[in-house]
């Protein structure tokens, strides 16, 4: 089985020691990814950017994916995402989990990770 390792550069990856996807398998694995601006709503959209173009390296798209986690320190602040989250998605909506825990740094205000299947 070929293994193909996409990074994208943050500054996460050399420091942690990974890389923001794998695909393997006819599967991509995205690693949890958390954005950057002001707030859970534009962390989101920014994180979603970032995955899109791991997922389009990969070669797939957000229509590929059938499983996606978000991890938000305050559940609170998921409700304003689900517009963008449902825009992103659109007709290929994933299974998801939403779980309220810790992040990396106390500025992240959600992190996404994401499954994908590669298109035939």
């Amino acid at each position: 089985m070929t293994i193909k390792r996409i990074s994208s550069g943050g500054e996460f990856e050399a420091k942690v020691g990974y890389c923001r996807a794998v695909v393997a398998g006819g599967w991509v694995h995205v690693a949890g990814t958390v954005g950057q601006g002001d707030g859970a709503a534009e962390q989101c959209r920014s994180a979603l950017a970032v995955i899109e173009k791991a997922l389009t390296d990969a070669g797939a798209s957000f229509a590929d994916v059938v499983r996606v986690t978000y991890m938000l320190p305050d559940r609170a602040e998921f409700e304003p995402c689900w517009p963008i989250l449902a825009e992103t998605f659109g007709e290929n909506p994933p299974a998801a989990t939403m779980i309220e825990c810790g992040l990396i740094d106390p500025k992240y205000r959600i992190e996404i990770e994401v499954t994908a299947i590669l298109p035939e």
